[in-house]
């Protein structure tokens, strides 16, 4: 989403929708705080449907070693 796309809000608008910030955010998505029309932060919402991948799951999408870690680390070891 593009800085334009966002909903902008002043700080004071901000400071008057705080109680109902969680509801701004479902609706709105993204919000751009600013201050005299400059922007300031952003407000993003989590998106915790996504589960965080397993470790098995990433080690599968890592391609495999030629050459074992432990061979790579003694070697590194070795040089210094």
């Amino acid at each position: 989403m593009g800085i334009d796309a966002m909903k902008r809000l002043s700080i004071r608008d901000v400071r008057r929708e705080l109680s109902q910030i969680d509801e701004l955010i479902r609706r709105e998505g993204e919000l751009l705080i600013t201050r005299r029309g400059r922007p300031i932060a952003r407000i993003l919402p989590i998106k915790s449907e996504q589960m965080p991948q397993s470790h098995a799951a990433l080690r599968a999408t890592m391609r495999r070693l030629q050459t074992g870690s432990e061979v790579i680390v003694r070697g590194e070891r070795d040089e210094r």
